[in-house]
């Protein structure tokens, strides 16, 4: 979230959520190459979707702990690191799954880098770091479109046990956003915590709260 870093585009943070620690809920990292060839006999394709989403793993857990350090001391701002950490727990134990199931295939885990940048979000208003209520907004975004982009990478897996964890990840990262939202009931704000039957891009103006 950083005003100087590096620009990333709203693609790449979609697909930065998309993937983002779906190693965690099955197990991966216990997963052998041997029984995942067993359903796929090339998994050079599954092996870079692991490290790209590493890579924007490694972002996320950037992202909460940047935001984290421009949260005021108040009732709120405390309400808003609560939730940050909890959501920031989930991605770091998803960081940890995807490394090891890459060095699993062979594949050497990318590292993370000193900062990333979310312009994008804070130039349509999608969030801020100006307040606790609008650094709230910018995860808000930034889970909805983790969530969103679930039904678009794991299209692109070939393994069904990693089909199966996308999905499972994917209602995490609803989860993440319906958390979010929830927060802003309890200080009054009158929206539903769960505000459509889907996460999509469809609906996605329904997920999300504008500054």
């Amino acid at each position: 979230m950083m005003q100087n870093a590096k620009t990333i585009s709203r693609r790449n943070i979609v697909i930065s959520g998309a993937i983002a620690g779906f190693a965690g809920a099955i197990g991966l990292p216990s997963l052998q190459k041997r029984a995942l060839a067993e359903y796929s006999s090339d998994m050079t394709d599954e092996l870079s979707i692991l490290n790209n989403a590493l890579y924007y793993e490694h972002q996320a857990i950037w992202a909460y702990s940047f935001a984290a350090g421009k949260l005021s001391d108040s009732e709120v701002g405390k309400a808003v690191l609560a939730i940050a950490l909890a959501n920031q727990a989930d991605h770091k134990q998803h960081r940890d799954a995807l490394a090891a199931a890459v060095k699993s295939l062979g594949g050497m885990p990318v590292s993370p880098e000193s900062s990333y940048d979310v312009s994008s979000y804070l130039d349509k208003g999608e969030g801020g770091l100006d307040s606790d209520v609008n650094i709230a907004k910018l995860a808000l975004a930034l889970e909805t479109d983790a969530a969103i982009a679930y039904t678009m990478e794991i299209a692109k897996l070939k393994t069904p046990a990693l089909i199966t964890a996308g999905a499972s990840i994917g209602s995490t990262e609803s989860a993440h956003a319906a958390s979010i939202r929830a927060a802003f009931v309890s200080l009054g704000v009158k929206i539903k915590p769960v505000p459509a039957a889907f996460v999509s891009a469809e609906n996605r103006d329904a997920w999300v709260l504008k500054v």
